[in-house]
């Protein structure tokens, strides 16, 4: 059979793109091409921009009751719409259906959120100012807003931009992941299905050209974007350049510490999760254990029996635990790291290049990695791998162990593991992060809190949905207002106004 052409969603319809360059989707569990993808222009983006433009003009006009209602009826329509896009992500994406499942339904999460957007949306007011005089601020939408998105969370992170911003009355144009974009085509659809007007949302494909075209736009005003930190320095210096609000989100290289009086059994479970899950292709998965040296052994011990019980398979079949990297160029990249490791003489328990699956099938399957006794200077510590490796360090108390974390580049999200309340407090205040975990391996903030990271794990003033997003895609305007009597004299003053 052969491999369907993935189109633009311009305008409300599938648009065909103007390039003559085409990339491949793969199934990653099978190393099978499934679909070919356009990789866009200035002329396809061009259409894209004409189309969010025309649309603005009423949407933006359009009472905020009226856009709330949209937003239901689509949460509504993924509701309905679970098991199809739950599929399509583990189609080429690779994860496990219910880790596909419950990413997605962290997007819809967000979608509820945006559903209360005319309370979301009240601005200020305070009367008697001054003798005569009130003053209220609004918040009003900026215009066209744009979002790329990264190949891991193929649903849930494009939820985590364009329903906000389309909700505040913005039209918004997506360039999803050039390597698994069918899930964004299909929140475009449910987006028209649930009354969304055409142009309003647009969905264009492709690689750098495309994205530098969406970073050079005039016509648009904001950018989002998750990804690499490299990727998120260079868009967030060519957006601000052409005069973009820019919210960029970057890597990570999350700690674990683990102190001496923390529940091994249950410790070890969660970050098993959080290390493996989603072959350790997440932003928020836990990639460095520190642990205090006296539980150190006795740890080491447990991940290693847990991290080789892991069935790895297809993710369509349910008694699999974790599927297939992306491509087989990141399986190679995550391969390098490995042996980088192994040179640089870490402890290697377990060599996920080792597991039958990893040679014997065509998809792009790792088994997990475990390293013990890594150093801080070693580049399977320093960098993010994105993988399912996980190392471990070990540190003699608490003070070093919080020193490692706040030393690191990256500062996106930490977990404590204790049961010592003062400890945590003292970490939760202490530790140079956006994200903290206590006893949560995961700690990915509901979204009516924000998501971001610090240090090099974002760039711009804004972290991503919640009221971070709600702000980001608005702008404040304060009115001051005085009906004097029209009988009244007026002298001129040239003074700066004042208020008795």
């Amino acid at each position: 059979m052969e491999p369907k052409i993935i189109e633009h969603w311009i305008n409300g319809s599938l648009e065909s793109s103007s390039s003559d360059r085409f990339g491949d989707i793969f199934n990653p569990a099978s190393g099978e091409v499934i679909s070919k993808l356009p990789m866009g222009n200035k002329r396809d983006l061009e259409k894209a921009v004409a189309a969010a433009e025309a649309a603005y003009l009423s949407w933006s006009k359009t009472s905020i009751t009226k856009r709330a209602q949209v937003m239901f009826k689509f949460k509504e329509l993924l509701e309905s719409h679970r098991e199809e896009l739950t599929e399509l992500i583990t189609l080429e994406h690779g994860k496990v259906l219910i880790d596909a499942a419950g990413s997605l339904q962290r997007g819809i999460e967000v979608v509820d959120f945006a559903c209360g957007i005319p309370h979301l949306l009240k601005g200020e007011f305070s009367e008697q100012v001054g003798t005569g005089v009130d003053c209220y601020s609004v918040r009003q939408p900026i215009g066209i807003c744009s979002g790329v998105t990264p190949f891991n969370f193929p649903a849930m992170v494009p939820m985590w931009m364009f329903p906000i911003a389309i909700v505040c009355g913005n039209s918004f144009i997506l360039k999803p992941s050039e390597k698994d974009p069918s899930c964004s085509m299909k929140l475009a659809e449910l987006m028209q299905q649930a009354g969304l007007p055409d142009g309003v949302l647009n969905v264009v494909h492709g690689d750098k050209e495309i994205v530098d075209a969406i970073l050079e736009h005039p016509s648009i005003k904001t950018f989002s974007f998750v990804g690499s930190t490299p990727v998120a320095q260079y868009v967030h210096t060519k957006a601000s350049e052409n005069g973009k609000r820019v919210q960029a989100l970057g890597g990570a290289k999350n700690h674990a510490i683990v102190l001496a009086d923390a529940d091994i059994e249950q410790t070890a479970n969660a970050i098993i999760g959080a290390a493996y899950g989603s072959a350790g292709e997440r932003c928020m998965a836990i990639s460095v254990v520190v642990a205090i040296e006296s539980v150190a052994d006795s740890l080491r011990d447990k991940l290693l029996d847990k991290a080789k019980a892991l069935k790895i398979g297809p993710g369509q079949n349910s008694e699999n635990d974790m599927g297939p990297l992306i491509t087989a160029e990141h399986k190679a990249k995550v391969m390098d790291y490995i042996q980088q490791g192994q040179d640089a003489d870490a402890d290697l328990l377990l060599d996920g290049r080792d597991h039958p699956i990893t040679s014997e099938s065509k998809g792009f399957f790792l088994g997990p990695t475990l390293f013990d006794h890594v150093k801080s200077d070693m580049s399977i510590y320093l960098d993010e791998i994105f993988g399912p490796v996980l190392v471990m360090l070990r540190v003699k108390d608490f003070s070093e162990a919080m020193e490692l974390a706040n030393q690191h580049q990256f500062g996106n999200g930490v977990a404590l593991f204790t049961s010592k309340g003062s400890a945590a407090r003292e970490f939760v205040n202490s530790v140079q992060v956006g994200m903290v975990g206590i006893n949560v391996a995961i700690p990915v903030p509901l979204s009516f809190y924000s998501f971001g990271g610090w240090k090099d794990s974002i760039y711009g003033a804004s972290n991503i949905y919640g009221m971070d997003g709600v702000r980001f895609y608005t702008r404040t305007k304060t009115v001051t207002t005085r009906w004097p009597d029209m009988d009244e004299d007026q002298d001129i003053n040239l003074a700066m106004p004042t208020v008795d």
